[in-house]
């Protein structure tokens, strides 16, 4: 039976309360200062990697977009994450993370040393926008409805716990802030108005539920490889690889 608009909203929001990345026990750790300076710059490095895949999921997405008011709309999280005239976007200030955490941001930017398994997961979600319908696409990117808590409690926890945090570092999650409410307005209302039958909103719900999947897993994937007992991967970053202070010697 097709749910009301209301209905079918509550649905999609306990579908974050249930399933969203802000319960794994990693960001726990990293919240409340307990992970190791390695650990977190392992979750910086593996994270980079999504970070640099949303501009081309969202690319994807809207070459498949025949409606300009659509990808009018859209266009600005490109802009959000790549940069324009004015804004030097989210990847610029993630490398700049990066660099405080003590990591080389050439090294970060190469992708070398991410995860197999964050490849699989982040590369399975560019794939998914590509091929899926519309409405599946956009229902997958809701997990923006449930990020400002988790950044505002990343921004709190990593200023009180950390010698690194500061305004620049932080940049990223203070700026997300700001641009992550519009996009989300746009995209639930255009999730609401076009999963109109049950078939529809059950496809929207499985959309977010996948995406919900993608964010936890990659989190899986970093505790197994860098939590005690760590079990790093062949090809994966170890400690050590990749810092500013072996590029300067």
């Amino acid at each position: 039976m097709t749910q009301t608009r209301e209905e079918f909203e509550a649905r999609l929001r306990q579908i974050g309360a249930d399933r969203y990345h802000d319960l794994h026990p990693f960001h726990d750790l990293l919240h409340g200062g307990k992970c190791s300076p390695d650990q977190v710059r392992a979750w910086v490095i593996n994270r980079y990697y999504y970070q640099h895949s949303i501009p081309m999921k969202d690319a994807a997405f809207m070459s498949r977009v025949e409606d300009p008011a659509l990808r009018r709309q859209w266009r600005s999280r490109i802009e959000d994450h790549d940069g324009s005239e004015g804004n030097e976007g989210g990847i610029k200030r993630w490398l700049r993370l990066a660099e405080a955490v003590g990591l080389d941001p050439e090294y970060v930017s190469s992708c070398d040393g991410v995860l197999p398994a964050t490849k699989f997961a982040v590369d399975a979600y560019v794939r998914y926008v590509r091929e899926k319908t519309l409405l599946e696409a956009v229902s997958a990117s809701l997990t923006e409805l449930f990020a400002p808590k988790i950044h505002a409690n990343r921004i709190q926890g990593l200023l009180k716990n950390y010698a690194f945090a500061d305004d620049s570092s932080l940049s990223y999650f203070k700026n997300r802030l700001k641009e992550a409410p519009k996009d989300v307005a746009f995209g639930l209302a255009w999730v609401l108005d076009h999963a109109d039958t049950q078939e529809k909103q059950d496809a929207s719900a499985a959309a977010l539920i996948f995406k919900t999947d993608v964010l936890w897993s990659q989190l899986d994937a970093l505790s197994s490889a860098y939590v005690e007992p760590a079990r790093i991967p062949p090809g994966a970053w170890v400690p050590g690889e990749g810092l500013l202070l072996a590029k300067a010697s």
